[in-house]
């Protein structure tokens, strides 16, 4: 195993759980348009690839999007969607067990800690402080229209410039195939949680370099 600086961590699912949160604000809204709401367990599915690709799932799920010719109705319910969690995004949330502690003693061996999520920034730096104190991680990184979202890997080769690490320093911490292939195209040491969203069979197909179970076994690594 290499020596590692730096980790960046995957949020909804690795350093939060937001799976009621995100199933209240995407049903809230589509409750609007009249569509009923889908079991909270199902958007462990419809989340991972930002906010938009969230929402198309759901619909699609609900029989309200159906290809192309449903583009103007799913781009009205993302953004009434944007909106509903700019105030609603932190509602419930709370971090994992273990994580906050691993994050604590990465600092103690001198590995700095980053996020790099899909969810739009402004709600990922709005989750991230309403559960971690100031100054846990080096820097939050959520989507914007400046860089390409998850699994392009310019967002996660930013945080390791940053953090002052090649991409072989870094660990890529996540729960879904997106981030395993995220990390990999970064060049990063892969590890796949199973306390998030996804499971084993999914990690392992993604190429995880390595699977944990709690977030203690991540400092096997070290």
């Amino acid at each position: 195993m290499g020596v590692f600086k730096a980790a960046i961590f995957d949020l909804d699912g690795t350093a939060a759980n937001t799976l009621e949160n995100l199933a209240f604000c995407a049903n809230s809204v589509t409750k609007e348009y009249g569509i009923p709401p889908a079991e909270t367990d199902r958007f462990r599915y419809f989340v991972g690839d930002g906010s938009r690709v969230q929402m198309q799932r759901l619909l699609t799920y609900a029989g309200r999007y159906n290809g192309p010719e449903d583009e103007p109705f799913l781009e009205e319910v993302f953004h009434r969607y944007l909106d509903f969690l700019s105030d609603h995004c932190a509602d419930g949330v709370v971090p994992y067990k273990g994580v906050p502690e691993l994050i604590k003693e990465l600092s103690l061996r001198g590995i700095n800690s980053a996020v790099f999520s899909n969810k739009p920034h402004k709600q990922a730096c709005k989750v991230v402080s309403s559960i971690y104190p100031e100054g846990t991680f080096v820097s939050v990184l959520g989507q914007m229209d400046s860089y390409p979202r998850k699994p392009d890997p310019e967002g996660a080769l930013r945080l390791a410039d940053l953090m002052q690490a090649a991409p072989s320093e870094c660990l890529y911490i996540g729960d879904t195939n997106t981030d395993m292939m995220t990390g990999k195209n970064a060049g990063m040491h892969t590890v796949g949680v199973l306390w998030g969203f996804r499971d084993r069979e999914e990690l392992e197909k993604a190429g995880a370099d390595t699977i944990v179970s709690t977030p203690a076994e991540i400092l096997d690594l070290l």
